[in-house]
Parts: structure tokens; sequence; C-alpha cells
């Protein structure tokens, strides 16, 4: 069963909320018209899956490339030590030709503007190691809000990619939906971070579950309200 809803978070006022609206229904549209991505079946939040967006060659591809960058992950607001997140992570080469075709076809399928777009973050998990809950969007009350809000904004989408099946463990879990995503080689997931009033959406509080037997590799990119980067 999905736990219920929880209060809304306390968050200061959304500078953003008019903007994340007109995306949400954009990109949210653009997903449902595509006959080969589906819709995940939850009434809460918008998610959408794509099988085999990567070749198995493409895969391999950024798992060496995360393998050359990865350290130990980290959090605005908590250590490595912490527990709360023990992946080893690191951002890929923007510039490399091979990640800037990729992220175009991102950008394309969500029909959003490449500039937006945070840098690809690619990220490994070992036996043991996980994400614990979290969402990924900014909360507004927070110390570090005034320096993402000069530089891109809240984050609006997040398309993330497996690039390993892992033999046990290691699942996208999103428990306020009962909802469960397996790491599936080459498949795509994507949700939107706001709920259609744009505001954020707490029902996309997700984790990484520890994996059991494995090893998961996965990319990340989020995307932001207005060029990433870019005072206002």
């Amino acid at each position: 069963m999905a736990k219920s809803k929880p209060s809304p978070a306390k968050t200061a006022p959304n500078p953003d909320r008019a903007a994340l609206v007109r995306v949400g229904e954009r990109v949210g549209a653009r997903l449902s018209a595509d006959p080969a991505i589906a819709r995940i079946p939850v009434e809460q939040a918008e998610l959408f899956t794509l099988p085999g967006f990567l070749s198995p060659g493409e895969c391999d591809r950024f798992t060496a490339m995360i393998d050359s960058v990865a350290k130990p992950s980290t959090l605005y607001s908590t250590s490595y030590d912490s527990g709360a997140r023990t992946s080893y992570s690191g951002d890929v080469d923007p510039a490399d030709p091979f990640v800037r075709m990729v992220t175009r076809r991102l950008d394309d399928l969500l029909g959003l503007d490449g500039s937006w777009g945070e840098t690809v973050q690619g990220q490994r998990y070992e036996a043991g190691q996980e994400f614990k809950l979290h969402c990924d969007w900014f909360p507004t009350d927070s110390e570090y809000w005034a320096t993402e809000s000069n530089q891109g904004g809240q984050r609006s989408w997040t398309a993330m990619i497996y690039l390993s099946d892992v033999a046990e463990g290691g699942a996208t879990e999103f428990p306020y939906l009962d909802f469960s995503s397996w790491p599936q080689r080459g498949s795509l997931l994507v949700w939107n971070n706001m709920s259609p009033d744009g505001e954020p959406n707490i029902m996309t509080l997700h984790a990484g579950n520890p994996v059991v037997r494995g090893t998961k590799y996965i990319i990340t990119k989020w995307y932001r309200t207005r060029p990433w980067g870019v005072n206002p």
C-alpha cells in the first residue's frame, strides 16, 4: 500500500510557479503524445518510462565515463559519512561529442531547451550502497535556495537512465506512489518534480534502494526553469 500523502512542505514563496506550470503542461503533453513512451499509472505525479532509450554500447560507454570520474557522492546539507547517499558519482564531460549527442536526444524528447539542463551526472552503486529518501526539487526556504534561484531556478523535470541491469536490489522507489522502478539497461525514467499548480510535489519523494548483488550504474539530468548557471 502507498503511504498517505504527507503535509505539504513548508517553503517560501515560489517565484518560478507560473513558469513551472507552463513547463509541466508542455512536457507532460509531449510525452503523453509519444506512442513509444508509457505513463506510469499513478494519480499524484507524472512519471513516464521509455525502454531502450540507450543501446547496450551507449550504456557501456557511459559506464566507463562514470568509472573515470566517480567520487563519493555529496549532498547540500549532509556528508558522505552520514549514510544518506553512499554511492559514487561525478559529472561527465559536457563537451564530449557522445555526451552532447545523448543530451540532445533527451532535450528533443522532452521538448526542453538544452541550456535549461544541468550537466549530466553519473552514479555508481555497489553492493550495500543506496540513496535514501529525498526529493529532487529545492526547498525554497533552504539556505542554498538564493544561489539556485540565481542559476536556473527550480528543478522542473528529472530524466534518469539505467545503464546496467542489477542482479538483486537497487530499485528506484516512490513510496507515496506505491511504485518502484527496477534497473533495466538502457531504460529511461522521467518525472515532473512539480504538482500541476507549479508547487514542489512531495509525492515525488524517492529513494535509490540498496543494491544487494551486482552494480548499478545510472546517469541523471535535471532540468531547471530557465537557463542553468545564468543569472536572471
